[in-house]
């Protein structure tokens, strides 16, 4: 290397260190803003601070807003890598990375913290006369690992998550299987409609009127509840959802680049009305869960989640709590502040996507239900019930 090349690339090196501080500080205080680099003498250093500290300047960032989203497309579009929050997969398949790590990181402690929340949660609801029914939803690689890669086998069956469910029914807590379900209707159709978005994490609209089907013959099986008596309709409808893991990845032209993906969907309405379907919060029936509950329910086209196609086969509304990310431990807290919602239920149906088994938010905490005994958090679960 000469010496003037040397010296160029020292040169720009310096430029680069010095030159975007110096500019992002230049266009704060134009705007009248504080200059955030300075937040590093006004915090005491520890660990957390500094790390928020260092998350602040990122957010904040004029080039890591304008540049960091074309820095990321061009990678993509070079060398197919989404990013730190996304796998691609065959045939321009999306995958979310936890989604991924629950499947090859194996950890029993999780599956056991897991385990004893539900029947924690099973005892709390048998108290009051109330019936639990589990229902974890399968990631989109456990059911199609194949499209995550070539070397894997469509009917490998790799997750854990069967183990719970069969630790659960040991211990006496009835389950809804939509692994095999989801399987078995994979194999019977030769892949002629995707049960998961391709781009997305969650199921299609016909998966989750499927699933709901599973769990109404299964309720109504048991005899925890009988048939109502309201009578609904379905339209069909196309929705068009825009992949949840390319939101994930920001970056803008990308998304547009691939466009939202139309799905079809079944809208629920009441016969005798008209009216589209709307929960019954004095319902027998509770649902607690996650994102899987509100897409297509509460987002577009609305009314055609799996909530209103769980009602149309029971033939009565139900009753919700639904928490993105949270259910695991956060549609139970919100559960506990709604002192009456308990009031006069049958049954409640808990679904969470399963890599919440390892990283759901807040974990599998005890949480008192009202009339319950204050439970601090760090008291943990009433026993130690194993697997």
């Amino acid at each position: 290397m000469t010496g003037s090349l040397r010296a160029f690339l020292i040169g720009f090196f310096l430029l680069v260190i010095f030159g975007v501080p110096l500019t992002q500080a230049i266009v704060e205080m134009a705007n009248g803003e504080r200059v955030q680099a300075l937040d590093i003498v006004r915090r005491k250093p520890t660990s957390a601070n500094l790390r928020a500290y260092e998350e602040d300047l990122r957010s904040a960032s004029v080039f890591a807003r304008r540049l960091r989203p074309w820095l990321l497309f061009a990678w993509f579009a070079a060398f197919r890598n989404p990013g730190e929050k996304a796998l691609v997969g065959r045939d321009d398949w999306f995958f979310y990375k936890p989604d991924v790590r629950y499947l090859v990181e194996s950890s029993e402690q999780a599956r056991q913290d897991a385990f004893e929340a539900i029947i924690a949660f099973r005892d709390q609801l048998a108290a009051r006369g109330i019936r639990l029914l589990v229902m974890p939803v399968p990631g989109k690689p456990s059911i199609y690992p194949d499209r995550l890669t070539a070397r894997a086998n469509p009917t490998s069956g790799l997750s854990e998550t069967r183990q719970l469910l069969a630790a659960l029914r040991s211990a006496g807590v009835e389950t809804a299987d939509l692994f095999t379900s989801f399987a078995n209707w994979r194999e019977q159709t030769h892949q002629a409609e995707p049960w998961y978005l391709a781009r997305d994490t969650h199921w299609t609209g016909h998966a989750a009127e499927m699933a709901a089907s599973v769990v109404a013959a299964k309720l109504l099986q048991l005899g925890w509840v009988t048939s109502g008596s309201t009578d609904y309709r379905v339209q069909s409808i196309i929705a068009q959802r825009s992949g949840d893991v390319l939101h994930m990845m920001s970056v803008p032209r990308l998304e547009r680049w691939f466009g939202p993906e139309p799905v079809r969907c079944e809208q629920v309405f009441r016969a005798d009305t008209r009216e589209f379907y709307k929960d019954d919060p004095h319902s027998p029936v509770l649902i607690l869960g996650d994102s899987f509950l509100r897409i297509y329910e509460f987002d577009a086209p609305k009314s055609a989640g799996f909530i209103a196609h769980l009602a149309r086969r029971l033939r009565m509304p139900v009753a919700s709590v639904v928490s993105d990310g949270g259910a695991s431990t956060i549609v139970r807290r919100q559960l506990s502040q709604k002192r009456d919602l308990l009031t006069g239920k049958k049954v409640v149906i808990w679904e969470f996507v399963e890599r919440d088994l390892r990283f759901g938010t807040d974990g599998w905490e005890h949480v008192p239900l009202p009339g319950d005994p204050d439970r601090r958090a760090d008291m943990q679960r009433p026993s130690r019930t194993r697997m």
